[in-house]
């Protein structure tokens, strides 16, 4: 009995201590989607800041929340998301904000992001999701 006994402890010990770190390797780096809707409003160009220059306008969103990484070209700012890819592009008075998943916005981007992000159709390429690309 006492054998049956520590056998269920042990095994109750480990799916608790399972349990608390089951969460999954989501690093919580999602994309501000809805924030930036509400912040900027959407327009028939993608979301819109009528007078913030690009630089000004990835410094909120990414205050907001952080990007994984962050690269430019000119006065055009792209951050990257876990699965996408925010770009940030001069527009009128201000800029213009557009939302990609990754493979979208690597290849509509891919003159400006290729020399620094990887490509999502390389052997190289881990991904965001768990278990994607790992």
């Amino acid at each position: 009995m006492k054998t049956a006994r520590r056998i269920s402890v042990m095994f109750l010990a480990t799916v608790a201590l399972a349990a608390c770190s089951s969460g999954s390797d989501d690093d919580g780096n999602d994309v501000p989607s809805s924030w930036i809707r509400k912040e900027y409003g959407g327009s028939g160009v993608g979301y819109v800041d009528k007078s913030d220059a690009t630089s000004t306008v990835a410094e909120e969103i990414h205050d907001h929340t952080s990007a994984k990484d962050r690269t430019s070209d000119g006065d055009m700012v792209f951050l990257r998301y876990r699965n996408d890819i925010v770009a940030i592009t001069p527009y009128q008075s201000g800029s213009k904000i557009e939302l990609d998943d990754y493979r979208t916005g690597y290849s509509r981007w891919r003159p400006h992001v290729g020399s620094v992000w990887p490509d999502p159709d390389s052997d190289a390429f881990r991904g965001g999701g768990p278990g994607a690309g790992k």
